[in-house]
């Protein structure tokens, strides 16, 4: 009310509105000052409500795009029939020319995880567990200086090795790509499916895993083998979700047969 009669006053220039103006000033001054505290909170809690439901609405996206790289892992030819333990990339190590070569993931030996088992992802062929902790282990990469993979190339199945490429690679080499180099006489051709030889008690790598793609074939120039360039199944600046593959020693002999029975 105070405030209407001041503005009516105002508008006929009214004697002893100055008198009017302060008294309102004492009046409302104090009521603004307790008002806008209010509104200040008002503001802070809005913000903290608005702040809570964005860190829930990651979260949910988050979990659901967990939630669906699992699905894939555990759905991919990769792992068909396999025994796995799912883990999460948690932590990148040593990086080198072609990208990184270690990571951490969030599973360890209390999980059953030892040395030199087989990680893949739904794509294909990640590394190996070189070192293990409680609840966390190490992996080389596909791609490292010190992983080498016995490898089956295309639907003759040539036998070679892929290992990473170096300053010496016998032909060009895109950031990331492996070298391929074939036993003997084998043969190979762009687009051919490179996997896993396998190990003994499928220690470090089982075989069938896919490894890439062959994407070109080195001129000869006088190597005594076969080379080529591979393009890797996964691609270790991607990972999230991976699968350390659980394997057994063989505890049993393996029965003997005799050859030419009819």
């Amino acid at each position: 009310m105070a405030t209407v009669v001041i503005a009516a006053l105002a508008l006929v220039d009214a004697p002893g509105l100055g008198i009017l103006r302060s008294a309102g000033g004492a009046v409302l001054g104090p009521l603004e000052r307790v008002i806008a505290p209010q509104r200040g909170q008002e503001r802070s809690a809005l913000a903290a409500e608005r702040d809570r439901l964005q860190d829930q609405l990651r979260e949910a996206r988050a979990e659901s795009a967990d939630e669906q790289a699992l699905r894939d892992l555990l759905h991919a030819p990769t792992t068909a029939g396999a025994t796995l333990v799912p883990a999460h990339v948690v932590g990148v190590g040593r990086v080198g020319a072609s990208g990184p070569e270690r990571i951490t993931i969030d599973v360890g030996s209390r999980d059953g995880v030892t040395v030199d088992l087989t990680v893949v992802a739904a794509g294909g062929l990640v590394g190996r567990v070189v070192s293990t902790a409680p609840w966390t282990s190490d992996v080389a990469l596909l791609g490292a200086p010190d992983v080498v993979v016995g490898a089956r190339a295309g639907s003759t199945g040539s036998l070679g090795s892929v290992s990473p490429s170096g300053a010496a690679a016998p032909g060009e080499r895109a950031p990331g790509q492996l070298t391929l180099e074939l036993v003997g006489e084998g043969m190979v051709a762009t687009g051919d499916e490179v996997v896993t030889l396998g190990s003994v008690d499928g220690r470090p790598f089982v075989a069938g895993v896919t490894i890439g793609t062959v994407v070109s074939v080195d001129p000869p120039r006088g190597r005594l083998t076969p080379t080529a360039a591979v393009r890797p199944a996964v691609d270790p600046t991607t990972l999230d979700i991976v699968g350390v593959l659980k394997t057994a020693p063989r505890i049993t002999p393996r029965p003997t047969a005799t050859g030419g029975a009819p």
